[in-house]
């Protein structure tokens, strides 16, 4: 493997992704937090892997625990404005003019942030949803996150002081001593319980997502993977799937991969400067 400190300035990984591009024209493309970090968004985990941040609720604490709600509430109403002010960056767009050449099949993401379809990706199948919703688990109304924003400012004025750091996907780590007075936002239609539309741990991956994507990966020639380390077996599994189809997988990554045994390439290096120059030379080709 080349060093990942050296791979960005060595053409020598991005003769070889487009060559691999070249060879497998219809790609399965899945995507992960490395890819969204130069929009400001911070990633999960270190180059080796290791977490970054405390563990993410789980969805049983969630759904059981008033406290474990309002230190969700609380964390997502300082952090959720990094996601929610976030734009695409060079590999989400790089990403779409791919797709807008034909060169992938379908586009998935273990991203929670909409990046990709504001960038032009069509199709984008969302593994974990979207954090730019809210469902009622009550009466099933969904809501925008971004119409649930003012009111838990409003409601909690006083957090806006508190000493916050962004984490991951609109999380936040987060240092306040009043947590008790926190008011958790209702469902504005009948008061029920709201829980954003993400997969949380605990949680499965609905199954007509995890079908589409596989159904798509059969049709693929190749699988590439861009800025995710695939510790989280959802993302994974589509490399296990693929080696048993197979079908080569490559993948972009600054650090270690749960997949790197089952990798025909890899190239350490930023996904922005990686993708756009498999993208603009696809359309050199052209």
């Amino acid at each position: 493997m080349t060093d990942p400190l050296s791979a960005a300035a060595d053409p020598d990984p991005l003769d070889a992704l487009h060559d691999f591009v070249r060879r497998h024209p219809r790609l399965f493309v899945l995507t992960g937090a490395g890819i969204s970090t130069d929009s400001g968004i911070p990633g999960y985990r270190d180059e080796h892997g290791r977490w970054m941040r405390s563990q993410p609720i789980q969805l049983q604490e969630f759904l059981g625990s008033e406290q474990a709600r309002r230190r969700y509430w609380a964390r997502s109403m300082v952090g959720w404005p990094v996601v929610g002010r976030a734009q695409p960056n060079a590999a989400h767009r790089a990403l779409a003019e791919l797709g807008q050449a034909g060169r992938i099949g379908r586009l998935v993401t273990q991203n929670v942030d909409g990046l990709h379809q504001r960038a032009g990706s069509a199709d984008v199948i969302e593994l974990h949803g979207s954090i730019g919703r809210v469902a009622c688990l009550a009466c099933g109304a969904e809501h925008e996150r971004a119409a649930i924003q003012p009111r838990l400012v409003a409601d909690n004025p006083a957090l806006l002081d508190a000493v916050a750091a962004p984490a991951a996907d609109g999380d936040a780590h987060l240092e306040w001593h009043d947590l008790e007075s926190f008011r958790i936002p209702a469902c504005p239609h009948c008061g029920g319980m709201l829980k954003p539309s993400v997969v949380f741990f605990g949680e499965s991956v609905p199954r007509e997502r995890v079908d589409a994507a596989s159904a798509a990966l059969e049709k693929a020639d190749a699988m590439l993977v861009a800025g995710s380390s695939l510790m989280v077996y959802s993302g994974y599994r589509f490399c296990v799937w693929a080696q048993k189809m197979g079908k080569p997988i490559a993948a972009i990554n600054l650090g270690h991969t749960r997949a790197d045994p089952l990798l025909a390439l890899k190239v350490q290096a930023p996904c922005g400067e990686a993708l756009t120059s498999l993208a603009e030379r696809v359309a050199a080709d052209a």
